[in-house]
């Protein structure tokens, strides 16, 4: 009797616990946005959107193959998929060459993408058109030696676990790959699926030797994926690419579990350009990123290289940055804030324990734009004093704060 009462309140517990998980989309940015969920299931969808660049700088016409590119040692780094393997440091407010390192005297094959971790750069030279090539590799080098200039490079070969057809077939192959992360063990490869317009997510170890690429996922992103930016804290991924007709986009992946990268949210944003074979990504904040693209002429069309920086912040500072910023310390739980970006109503969540609270709408340069107290889970804007931009919701707990940054569009 007592094991059947142990095993009938341990029952009764689990499917309380159980029950109280809602499954939904959790992102307030979406159309099906579900705000009764507390578990991402990944099932957000979201509107058709467009953005343009901020910013806009003509590269030097050596950076014509300008492929992957990394923000190292106080800048950001890119170098051309052929013809040499030095990397070239750029002022990202001219776009102009500040420094260069040179890699190897010898060109490379297709060298399409580079990532790193703490220690190494990587260098993806694997680049795979025609999908006929054997010998993919990706090229491992200490950043200590490369600043000493006294380094050596490891060796890290692959093959894909299901590639069986090694037939060239010029841009009609799945098994080609220009972007690539590196996490803690291991390197992931987001392929460039030229007959599915798909990419494939493999993984293989990160240390120099021969290796099987196991295929761990797929995703359809309607386009070609030629670069990649991982910020493993903040459990996000960009992802940048162009359709067939050269125009490109970028491909958000967030608030996923563990390596699971497609299991959380999946977002497309098209850019408003045409012509622009995009080759390469990087970001130092996970708000602003900075692309690279590729010099291009066909017919009367010509595309110089560019170095041009984009402000996601609209679609990524709520998941980023919804969940309270303590500047003095607290025991109240976290509050999220939706939507973000807000038109005419701010909606808090929870609110109850912040009921009765100061509340103060500023903009950044500190200007108090509205004030109120805490009476609901609503906080009506002054829609007509706040242009399109970022403010920040403080709310008051005596001597301590809390402060949020939210978007008005």
């Amino acid at each position: 009797m007592k094991r059947f009462t142990l095993f009938l309140l341990n029952t009764i517990i689990l499917s309380g616990y159980l029950s109280a998980q809602i499954c939904g989309c959790t992102d307030p940015l979406a159309t099906n946005y579900n705000s009764v969920a507390d578990t991402n299931d990944g099932s957000c969808i979201y509107d058709s959107i467009s953005i343009n660049p901020v910013t806009a700088y003509t590269l030097d016409n050596i950076l014509n193959g300008t492929s992957g590119m990394i923000f190292w040692e106080g800048g950001y780094w890119t170098f051309n998929d052929h013809l040499n393997l030095n990397l070239y440091k750029l002022d990202s407010t001219t776009g102009v060459i500040i420094d260069s390192i040179r890699i190897a005297e010898t060109g490379n094959y297709d060298t399409e993408e580079i990532s790193q971790d703490a220690d190494y750069l990587y260098f993806g030279d694997f680049g795979n058109n025609s999908g006929s090539r054997i010998d993919l590799r990706i090229l491992k080098i200490s950043k200590a030696g490369l600043l000493a200039n006294n380094f050596t490079i490891d060796t890290i070969f692959f093959n894909y676990e299901d590639q069986t057809d090694f037939t060239p077939a010029s841009m009609n192959t799945d098994y080609d790959c220009e972007a690539f992360i590196v996490t803690a063990d291991s390197i992931y490869l987001f392929t460039k699926q030229w007959i599915t317009n798909g990419t494939a997510l493999y993984v293989l170890p990160k240390t120099a030797g021969h290796h099987v690429a196991h295929k761990r996922d797929a995703c359809a992103v309607d386009g070609l994926i030629t670069g990649a930016t991982y910020l493993r804290e903040k459990q996000l991924i960009v992802l940048c690419g162009y359709n067939n007709a050269l125009a490109p986009f970028f491909f958000l992946l967030y608030d996923f579990p563990d390596d699971l990268f497609f299991s959380g949210n999946k977002r497309k944003i098209n850019i408003d350009l045409i012509g622009h074979q995009v080759e390469a990504i990087a970001t130092t904040d996970a708000l602003h990123y900075y692309v690279t693209n590729e010099y291009f002429q066909y017919s009367l069309l010509t595309t110089q290289p560019k170095l041009q920086k984009f402000d996601l912040s609209a679609y990524l500072s709520n998941y980023l940055l919804d969940t309270i910023i303590l500047t003095e310390a607290c025991d109240l739980p976290p509050l999220t804030i939706y939507p973000n970006p807000a038109t005419n109503y701010l909606y808090l969540k929870p609110f109850e324990p912040f009921w009765g609270m100061d509340y103060f709408i500023c903009s950044n340069s500190g200007q108090v734009i509205s004030k109120g107290k805490i009476t609901q889970n609503e906080i009506v804007l002054p829609a007509t004093q706040m242009s399109k931009g970022s403010y920040i919701l403080t709310i008051k707990n005596g001597n301590k704060k809390y402060s949020v940054i939210f978007f008005k569009q």
